[in-house]
């Protein structure tokens, strides 16, 4: 294992000048940008009828099998808009879109293309200093719009691509948070429930009792359910504990059960690097606490604490090949050796 801090780049890219700070002005007082228009290709980070980034995988894993998959996946990307003086990022800024697109989508929505056609909207998603801000009023105005650009892309998305296909519902943090909303309004004890083959929702603490009709996954191949989990090194309590994470939904990414175990560094599939090329197997041991997961350190001397950066790619190859066993669980067929 390389003692290499860099292995766990941020997926929610974040630079080092970034001071966190929210928009100086109240929502109210600015002009939104204009909403996406989803008849238009560009407002989506991935469709799978065309050359994306969510059709990139790394070497020595489960190939992209989009074009023979029967299930799809709808995946909300995480905050990669840092803000300023907007609360709300446009959603046909190139820059933070290719931004988007080379972290987010290239190393958390290409996980699921081993067995789902990937679309994966862009959205007027909150500025990362949003959540930082006292102006609550502003902040949940913010996040209001986002999860409905959100919202109005799945509905698009039900009335012109599903067609009765499963899906998978999949985000991280922000998109997480949207993908909790979604998953209550439009799946829990509703029709569109019986096409959930799964919801993968981590970075986002999940109440324990948020849904009536959906459970917690508490197997590999169980379908129909919701996993979620939020990563810290073993040992870490964090800070605001009581207030976010107690009793919420913790499903260990390496065993897929809701078990208490620390889990056996060999049962580990892999984790993937920075340069999307490099696989560390065995890397590292789980363990589940009251409403997050501890991981065992897998660079030794790294100063991080909180491993939320790393929820997908601490866990890369378990996610796909965890994907590809439900998906073939739902579908009634076998169920397909991991790949190592």
């Amino acid at each position: 294992m390389k003692r290499l801090l860099w292995l766990l780049i941020p997926v929610v890219v974040l630079t080092a000048c970034s001071d966190l700070k929210p928009p100086k002005r109240p929502f109210a007082s600015y002009e939104l940008p204009p909403p996406p228009d989803y008849r238009q290709p560009e407002a989506w980070s991935c469709l799978p009828d065309r050359e994306d980034s969510g059709d990139l995988t790394p070497p020595g894993v489960s190939p992209e099998n989009q074009a023979a998959a029967s299930v799809d996946v709808f995946f909300i990307h995480p905050t990669t808009f840092e803000g300023g003086v907007a609360w709300n990022a446009h959603p046909l800024d190139r820059e933070l879109n290719a931004k988007t697109d080379e972290w987010a989508i290239r190393h958390q929505a290409t996980v699921y293309n081993v067995a789902a056609r990937v679309y994966a909207p862009r959205y007027r998603q909150m500025a990362l200093g949003g959540f930082f801000t006292e102006d609550s009023a502003s902040k949940h105005a913010a996040l209001r719009i986002a999860y409905e650009d959100v919202r109005t892309a799945f509905q698009y998305y039900l009335a012109h691509y599903n067609q009765g296909r499963p899906l998978i519902i999949a985000g991280h943090s922000q998109g997480s948070l949207h993908g909790i909303h979604l998953l209550r309004e439009f799946f829990d004890g509703k029709p569109l429930q019986e096409q959930l083959v799964a919801a993968y929702l981590p970075g986002w603490p999940i109440p324990a009792n948020t849904y009536a009709h959906i459970p917690v996954c508490d197997s590999a191949t169980q379908t129909g359910c919701v996993a979620s989990w939020c990563s810290w090194k073993e040992g870490v309590i964090p800070k605001d504990y009581d207030t976010y994470y107690r009793g919420a939904i913790v499903v260990n990414p390496v065993s897929w059960t809701t078990d208490t175990t620390i889990s056996r560094q060999e049962a580990h599939l892999g984790f993937l690097g920075k340069n999307f090329k490099t696989i560390h197997r065995q890397a590292l041991t789980t363990q589940i606490r009251d409403g997050y997961l501890w991981v065992s350190n897998p660079l030794p001397f790294s100063p991080l604490r909180n491993y939320h950066i790393g929820d997908y790619n601490l866990f890369w190859v378990d996610i796909r090949e965890n994907v590809a066993a439900r998906v073939a669980a739902f579908q009634g067929r076998p169920i397909a050796k991991a790949h190592r």
